[in-house]
C-alpha cells in the first residue's frame, strides 16, 4: 500500500505557516483545518418569510438525526453571529434549515442567502428524535414548530409506509403553513399519514389546555407517543395535559422541543456597564439583555451554543460585578464563578474575561 505520510509532510513544509487544508481552502472555502463549514446548495422560498437552505457540509460534519438542530454562523459587518436552527432535511440526506424572518441573523439568511454561499457549522446535537422502534405517533406543531417534525416525518414516512402518524400543525392561515404543499402530498401518497392543518385565522387558536379540541382530531391521543414544537405557551398547555393524563395513568409519553428558554425581566431593570477586559471595550447594558447580545450587539467574539441555557457553550468567568439570571431572577456575583452569558444579565457594573 502507497504511504501517504511522506506527500503530507512535504506540504506541510510547502504550506507553512498554513496547514495544507488553509491551501485548500483558497480553491474550496469548504475545506479548514480550524473551522467546519458548508457550501449552500439550494434555496427555496417556502413562505413570504421563510426560506429551506441547503448546505454541504465539509469535514468534521456527522449526519444528523432527524429532529436534531445545529448551531448556524454567519458573519454580518465583520463579526461572526451563531443561532441555532433544526435540520429539516431527511436524515441521512444533506442536510437544510429552514429558516423564518424573525431577527437579524435570520432576517439576513431569508433574504440575503445565494447558492455557492458559506455557512460556519457545528455538528448536529439535540435529543429531540425519533425513537429507535416507532409506534403510533402523534406530532403537535405550530408554526415555525414544524422544522424539526419535518425532518422526523420525511425520514419515517417515504421509508416505512406501515408508520403510523397523526400531524396536527396550527399556522395563522394558508400562506404562513411551512411545507403545506409538500404535506398534502404525503399525506394522499402514504395512507398511514394523517395530516390536520389547523388555521387560528378561521378556528381560533387549537387548545391543549384540555383535552377536548385533541380528543375531536385524534381520539386515541392517549395511546401514541407524542412529539411537539412550538411557542412556549403552546407547549406549556401540552405539558400541563400531558401531565394531567400521565396522573390518571392514561397517557404515552411527550417528547418536547422549546426553542427558547423562558427568560424573566425581560423588560429591562437595573443593568450596568460591562467591561469586556480581553476585548478592552465598555458597554452600558440594560438590566433585561443577555451578555450575550450585549457582547455581540458591541462587535465581539462571543462564544455561544443553543443560547438558552442548555449546553454550556457560552460560560466565561466573571470578573467581579453581579448578574441576574434571566430564567430565574437570582442574582449572582462571585468572582471567578463561570456564567452563562446566553441567560445572564448584568445587575450593575460586571467585568468579564471576553
Amino acid at each position: 500500500m502507497f504511504n501517504f505520510r511522506p506527500l503530507a509532510r512535504i506540504a506541510s513544509v510547502l504550506t507553512t505557516p498554513l496547514a495544507p487544508e488553509d491551501v485548500l481552502a483558497l480553491f474550496n472555502p469548504v475545506y479548514s483545518s480550524r473551522q467546519l463549514r458548508g457550501v449552500v446548495t439550494r434555496v427555496v422560498q417556502e413562505t413570504a418569510q421563510s426560506v429551506t437552505i441547503f448546505f454541504r457540509p465539509g469535514r468534521g460534519w456527522h449526519a444528523h438525526l432527524a429532529g436534531q438542530w445545529a448551531r448556524i454562523g454567519v458573519e454580518l459587518n465583520g463579526v461572526r453571529h451563531w443561532r441555532s436552527y433544526s435540520l429539516s432535511a431527511p436524515a441521512g440526506q444533506d442536510p437544510a434549515i429552514t429558516v423564518t424572518d424573525v431577527g437579524s441573523v435570520s432576517g439576513v439568511l431569508v433574504r440575503e442567502t445565494k447558492v455557492g454561499d458559506i455557512l460556519f457549522l457545528a455538528p448536529p446535537q439535540g435529543d429531540f428524535v425519533l425513537p429507535e422502534h416507532p409506534r403510533s405517533l402523534l406530532m403537535l406543531t405550530a408554526g415555525s414548530g414544524i422544522t424539526p417534525v419535518m425532518s422526523m416525518i420525511r425520514t419515517l414516512v417515504p421509508g416505512r409506509p406501515d408508520a403510523d402518524v397523526v400531524l396536527i400543525h396550527s399556522s395563522r392561515g394558508e400562506d404562513d403553513s411551512i411545507f403545506r404543499e409538500e404535506l398534502f402530498e404525503l399525506a394522499d401518497q402514504f395512507p398511514n399519514f394523517r395530516l390536520v392543518q389547523w388555521q387560528t385565522g378561521g378556528r381560533g387558536r387549537l387548545s391543549l389546555a384540555t383535552p377536548a379540541d385533541l380528543e375531536s382530531i385524534c381520539p386515541d391521543w392517549q395511546d401514541r407517543a407524542a412529539y411537539a414544537c412550538g411557542p412556549e405557551s403552546f407547549l406549556d398547555d401540552a405539558e400541563a395535559l400531558w401531565n394531567q393524563a400521565a396522573q390518571a395513568a392514561s397517557a404515552g409519553s411527550l417528547t418536547i422541543e422549546r426553542f427558547h428558554a423562558e427568560l424573566k425581566g425581560r423588560d429591562g431593570g437595573e443593568g450596568g456597564l460591562v467591561t469586556f477586559e480581553a476585548s478592552d471595550r465598555e458597554v452600558m447594558a440594560d438590566g433585561g439583555v443577555p451578555l450575550l447580545d450585549v457582547g455581540e450587539d458591541a462587535g465581539i467574539l462571543m462564544p455561544s451554543g443553543c443560547r438558552m441555557g442548555i449546553c454550556h457553550s457560552c460560560l466565561t468567568p466573571l470578573l467581579s460585578g453581579s448578574v441576574r439570571d434571566l430564567r430565574t431572577g437570582e442574582v449572582r456575583g462571585e468572582p471567578g464563578e463561570l456564567i452563562q452569558t446566553c441567560v445572564s444579565a448584568a445587575a450593575g457594573p460586571v467585568n468579564l474575561k471576553l
